[in-house]
């Protein structure tokens, strides 16, 4: 079975844990990443553009983690805008 070019399955999300340090969001939100890198973009960075913490924790991007009040405006924002197709202004993009 194929996938569509746009998926869940491309994106991961960072569970919040006791790692909310400098490279960490300081506050308890669920960011998200692409799970694959693409060239030309920060490897590094969720897609709203924060730095990832130095050991994240995983997990798998489900449709009730979009509704989760934790979820990162920025990050959500961005994720709907690749669901369209656009190609925004973000530091994560």
């Amino acid at each position: 079975m194929s996938r569509p070019v746009w998926s869940l399955h491309a994106f991961q999300v960072i569970v919040p844990d006791e790692q909310l340090d400098l490279f960490a969001c300081r506050e308890v939100r669920l960011h998200l990443v692409a799970r694959q890198l693409e060239l030309g973009g920060h490897a590094d960075r969720t897609l709203c553009g924060g730095l990832l913490p130095a050991m994240p924790h995983w997990s798998s991007l489900e449709r009730e983690t979009l509704r989760d009040r934790r979820l990162c405006p920025a990050c959500k924002a961005v994720l709907q805008a690749r669901k369209n197709g656009e190609r925004p202004d973000w530091p994560g993009f």
